[in-house]
């Protein structure tokens, strides 16, 4: 039996990483796609855990031989999602989650159709530069690139199924919960 494919977009600084991770220790069966990034790890990132990563001619090879379900630039750096990851984990019967932004959720969709897309939005643009502030892992140049991408981001919320303002943690989770038993 092939499992589903749930797709979470927002822009950085919306709560996307935390809500999944939470999501997936509460779904045995949910797996997570990890993505393949040009960007340097962050601390304590490691390689094959929260990403592949690679330099960009090694990206662009792949890209080019047609190994990726998706892929896009964001903020000057590449990622993908390698699409024999996912079939394999679908085609074992695990329901899979991609955490990606909204133009990799586009090129999925078109795809996949039956995919289920899910968009976080954080309560507001200013909320989300303090988040992003809080973080500690981003210089202002950084930060202020990310906001002017949420901007452009927050424009393609309607384009999913659903949409879950991460105004409290607790709430934004169960509504994942939610979706994910009516869904899966």
């Amino acid at each position: 039996m092939s499992g589903r494919l749930f797709i979470v977009s927002g822009p950085s600084g919306a709560g996307k990483s935390s809500l999944c991770a939470a999501w997936l220790k509460q779904c045995p069966n949910l797996r997570l796609s990890v993505s393949t990034t040009t960007r340097a790890p962050r601390p304590g990132e490691r390689d094959g855990r929260e990403y592949h990563f690679v330099d960009r001619a090694c990206f662009e090879r792949a890209r080019d031989a047609g190994e990726f379900l998706e892929w896009a630039s964001v903020h000057g750096e590449l990622y993908g999602t390698r699409a024999r990851d996912v079939r394999a984990l679908l085609d074992a019967g695990y329901d899979v989650l991609l955490e990606i932004d909204w133009q990799g959720a586009a090129q999925v969709a078109a795809r996949m159709p039956e995919a289920v897309r899910i968009f976080i939005l954080p309560p507001s643009i200013e909320e989300l530069r303090v988040r992003l502030n809080a973080r500690g892992q981003d210089d202002a140049a950084t930060i202020a690139r990310r906001v002017a991408a949420a901007e452009e981001e927050l424009r393609h919320a309607d384009e999913a199924h659903h949409r879950i303002v991460n105004d409290d943690f607790d709430r934004a989770l169960a509504e994942l919960l939610r979706i994910y038993a009516q869904e899966a």
